[in-house]
């Protein structure tokens, strides 16, 4: 029996980040969808109310419409009003009977459907901790992509079709999500671009006030003093009474005096030197080998030269004279050279990635990495895509096309794996040595992001649906070769569903042998 992982990998924005530690975290685009049908819902249990509420409203004001034109004509001549007797007896009726129905009437409470609906629909709703996730999806995507605060608030993103824009309570929430994990580069951003809405007019229940509160704060902690203490004083503008402000005031002012016959006293040539280093304009997480993996997703820093381009080529492939494919050869376009990194085109059809993916939603869970201190299997924040495993004999669509990758790689598929394995030791479990080539379905376009990156060699390939990538992760004599590692950039529209083929060693002693030589 063989196996074929499934992986769907979201965002959003997305919402999709880097801290959902736990697993009821909506990562999945079918939870999300669900989402979006539940508020629809509730929308509509809300106008039920509002239409209910009408109807009630109405049947009062006919009431007073009524009586306000009988009680007009009665004042008139009360005596002589009463001393109809029809009409002494329809005044004793309203007093004793109808206005206790129009007090009924009047405290009906109308919204028992809707906060019944809503109570019911609660369960399913995202907690603090999956908004905070989705706010440092954000903020990742703002990173990897370079986007500024500006294009992500008018919803300038490439290739969206449906265009949202961050209000100036979004934008504060953001910076006062990166302000908790003292990722003061982030506040900054947000506050400042909170701040300049504000100041073009929109309308908002933050003040300028709230904002300038967390911005001045966070520019100090960046080393920035001298903007520190002049957002401080425009806060002041605003409100003298700030008791916070006043104390964060004198405090920056003592450090600047203080400072500055230090620099004086060391040497007066020094004595209009700033008080201390600017910021460094970078993430407080910011590490070398992430600035590589970024320009890669961006489609940056790519080193293939003019004369290696040259020798890439598209060709019909046969699987060695397989009969399958002699009349209906597969179409390989080379991606990069070293490794050598091959697409298949048009090689999995719409059908078959919809019952593949069909078969995989009810089972999808968390991805995990493994802990190298605890050697468990993890969920990890950098990963957040969900995965499932289908097993060939679960459907003949997926035998199928675990029997189309061995008849187009010439590798045996017997030996891949089955089943996801929750111990760390999963490889030395099945007893079928290293995975020695990985095969990667496209089953979904995307809009912008979500490239598959190769940062040893500065390789980017790109999701194209219904393609599919391959590649060798060790060199013929069994070695791992390391320019094969590679890693997932973050959807920044849409969203991403690839399947992963591991094939190992084992089983492959014949169909490709091992070589002399330790890099062959």
């Amino acid at each position: 029996m063989t196996s074929k992982m499934i992986q769907y990998i979201l965002i959003v924005g997305i919402l999709l980040t880097q801290s959902w530690a736990h697993p009821g975290f909506f990562t999945s685009i079918g939870q999300m969808t669900d989402l979006i049908h539940t508020e629809k819902d509730l929308v509509t249990s809300l106008k039920d109310y509002i239409k209910a509420e009408e109807d009630k409203l109405e049947q009062i004001k006919k009431w007073a419409e009524k009586l306000d034109r009988l009680t007009s004509t009665a004042t008139k001549d009360p005596e002589g009003f009463v001393g109809h007797p029809v009409n002494a007896f329809k005044l004793m009726k309203r007093l004793n009977t109808e206005w206790s129905e129009l007090e009924n009437l009047v405290l009906k409470d109308m919204s028992d459907g809707f906060i019944s609906n809503l109570t019911i629909q609660r369960q399913y709703f995202p907690n603090d901790e999956d908004q905070v996730g989705a706010a440092k999806a954000l903020l990742r995507l703002q990173d990897t992509y370079n986007l500024d605060t500006d294009t992500i608030s008018k919803g300038n993103l490439p290739g969206v079709k449906h265009k949202s824009f961050l209000t100036v309570e979004d934008c504060f929430e953001l910076g006062k999500v990166a302000y908790t994990e003292a990722d003061y580069y982030h506040t900054e951003l947000w506050m400042e671009q909170a701040l300049r809405q504000l100041d073009e007019g929109e309308a908002s229940t933050t003040d300028k006030v709230s904002v300038l509160d967390y911005l001045s704060y966070a520019v100090y902690q960046q080393g920035d003093l001298d903007k520190a203490l002049l957002l401080t004083k425009k806060l002041l503008e605003l409100d003298p009474e700030h008791q916070r402000a006043n104390g964060n005031l004198k405090y920056f002012e003592y450090i600047m005096a203080k400072e500055k016959d230090a620099n004086k006293s060391a040497s007066d040539d020094q004595s209009d030197q700033k008080t201390t280093l600017k910021k460094k304009g970078v993430a407080v997480d910011y590490l070398p080998e992430r600035q590589k993996y970024e320009m890669l997703c961006r489609g940056e820093g790519i080193k293939m030269t003019p004369r290696r381009q040259k020798k890439l080529f598209c060709r019909y492939h046969d699987g060695n004279r397989n009969p399958k494919f002699i009349l209906a050869p597969a179409k390989q376009e080379d991606e990069w050279d070293k490794p050598r990194i091959i697409r298949f085109h048009d090689i999995i059809s719409d059908a078959e990635i919809e019952i593949v993916k069909d078969l995989a939603k009810p089972r999808l869970s968390r991805a995990t990495v493994h802990d190298p201190e605890t050697g468990k299997l993890t969920t990890a924040q950098y990963r957040v895509s969900k995965s499932a495993w289908l097993s060939g004999y679960e459907n003949p669509v997926v035998s199928r096309i675990n029997m189309r990758i061995q008849d187009l790689t010439g590798l045996d598929v017997s030996t891949a794996e089955e089943l996801q394995k929750d111990e760390p030791d999963a490889f030395k479990e099945l007893g079928t040595g290293n995975r020695i080539a990985t095969w990667l379905f496209y089953m979904s376009d995307v809009s912008a992001g979500g490239a598959t990156v190769f940062p040893e060699v500065g390789a980017s390939v790109w999701p194209k649906k219904g393609t599919a990538v391959f590649w060798y992760n060790l060199f013929a004599s069994g070695e791992g070769d390391y320019s094969t590692r590679h890693a997932a950039c973050p959807v920044l529209v849409g969203n991403k569903w690839v399947s992963n083929k591991w094939l190992h060693e084992r089983g492959q002693e014949f169909r490709r042998p091992c070589a002399l030589s330790e890099l062959e």
